[in-house]
């Protein structure tokens, strides 16, 4: 079993229902395998950004990269 770790590389675009909207290029997100559903991974953006009032989430360049989590565990 392989422990390679991986990350979503992506850009998104943000649009919030009460107006305005977020973007972003190259995003990276850790993910828990070597593929992803954009649907997925969409859901995880809104959750990890904590946004609120979400109308939806666009998508592009998605692809996945074989590199270390970078995530450091909250000390509670």
């Amino acid at each position: 079993m392989s422990n390679a770790q991986h990350r979503a590389v992506f850009d998104f675009e943000i649009a919030f229902s009460n107006g305005g909207g977020l973007c972003g290029w190259d995003f990276r997100l850790d993910i828990p395998g070597d593929a992803i559903h954009e649907s997925w991974l969409a859901e995880r953006i809104v959750e990890d950004m904590r946004l609120l009032m979400v109308g939806s989430v666009v998508l592009s360049n998605v692809r996945v990269v074989a590199e270390a989590h970078r995530r450091v565990a909250s000390a509670a």
